[in-house]
């Protein structure tokens, strides 16, 4: 991605996440990406293509954000990540999954609903790799998935709960 690309798409997830779907207009979309109207354009042609692209970028940062120094982490590696997922919705989406959101504002969009596919089956299998449990994919998937829909209502106490379910995880193999 080139760097205008990259600050476009960054300024797009951030007014889409503090502001939801509906709201932005095409203008304040292109103020908080710092760019002119026609270059906006020239980058990302539709609003559609808008949402997607802050997506894409969101997902960049969100698996660089939870797996960093997971092969290091010097606790159990389910807590690490459930750690880490903790940390991102305490400063990133306390208001939950932006990819969900974005789907429940265009249900009908397959492009949104293929890439909040894509991005939490690459999230379950990236947990499932690091945790040696390769083939617990739905049930990664499902302890995730409940922690950050937990996680704004109880805070640290999901996240414990998540740890929880991910040690009886690993003790049944």
């Amino acid at each position: 991605m080139t760097d205008t690309k990259t600050r476009i798409a960054a300024g797009l997830e951030r007014a889409f996440a503090e502001n939801g779907f509906a709201e932005p207009n095409i203008d304040s979309l292109r103020e908080a990406a710092g760019v002119s109207l026609r270059t906006l354009y020239k980058y990302v042609p539709s609003r559609e293509e808008m949402v997607l692209c802050a997506l894409e970028h969101r997902h960049r940062r969100y698996m660089e954000f939870v797996f960093d120094q997971a092969e290091a982490a010097d606790e159990p590696v389910l807590h690490f990540l459930f750690d880490k997922v903790s940390g991102w919705m305490a400063s990133e989406a306390a208001h939950g999954c932006l990819f969900h959101a974005a789907v429940a504002a265009a249900p009908r969009d397959e492009r949104l609903r293929a890439l909040l596919a894509r991005h939490k089956k690459e999230v379950a299998r990236a947990v499932a790799e690091l945790s040696g449990l390769p083939d617990r994919q739905g049930e990664i998937t499902l302890i995730v998935e409940g922690l950050m829909q937990d996680w704004p209502l109880h805070g640290d106490r999901a996240t414990e709960s998540a740890k929880n379910l991910g040690d009886l995880l690993v003790k049944a193999g």
